[in-house]
């Protein structure tokens, strides 16, 4: 599978759970607190600047938004999580919409591998870790892209990777070091995508 880069649409914005695609397309779905960098990082995996939009207000949008690449699979943008100033009305919303995609989709089949998105300057938050614990207890595929790592100089960067490596939760998961300004990680994310959407 060599998806053409050029031919991206964004295909379905769902607001609701009846809204997400029958399509089998394989989905690859990023997952990650709200101002992690999940829509610089669709971009800069695409090559492009504003195809995910990057929404000055962290949480402001909350909706699962499918693009389909190159008509051979979805990368599917899951709302982000833990905006300390959502409303409890929104909370509600996203956790139903979040929870839906993976509990109510059609095709959950299609679903190959997790992105879950780590601000690797933070560190692991508390919300952070439910999603982890959700996604190792369901046994969905997944690993971490580390995002603005390049924001971190070599000790931090070394204390960062110490860390995830003695957690439990993320010891043995697949981690990528990786920022959308300079473009780390962005090879190795591609081959992680490419693997788990089509393993032959």
């Amino acid at each position: 599978m060599k998806p053409n880069l050029n031919n991206v649409t964004l295909k379905i914005t769902a607001g609701l759970p009846k809204q997400f695609p029958a399509s089998p397309l394989p989905q690859i779905a990023f997952s990650g607190r709200s101002n992690v960098g999940k829509s610089s990082l669709i971009n800069c995996l695409l090559g492009r600047k504003n195809l995910a939009r990057v929404s000055g207000e962290p949480g402001k949008t909350i909706t699962v938004n499918f693009y389909d690449l190159d008509g051979k699979l979805y990368l599917v943008d899951l709302p982000g999580y833990g905006y300390a100033k959502r409303s409890p009305e929104e909370k509600k919303r996203w956790s139903a919409l979040t929870d839906g995609y993976f509990t109510s989709n059609p095709n959950i089949g299609a679903l190959k591998l997790v992105i879950q998105l780590i601000d690797s300057r933070t560190g692991l938050t508390a919300d952070d870790r439910d999603m982890l614990l959700y996604l190792t207890e369901t046994g969905l595929p997944h690993i971490i892209a580390a995002t603005k790592a390049d924001k971190l100089n070599a000790t931090e960067t070394g204390k960062f990777l110490s860390g995830m490596g003695e957690d439990p939760l993320t010891q043995r998961v697949p981690l990528v070091l990786c920022s959308s300004k300079s473009g780390l990680g962005r090879d190795a994310l591609w081959k992680a995508i490419l693997d788990a959407a089509d393993p032959r």
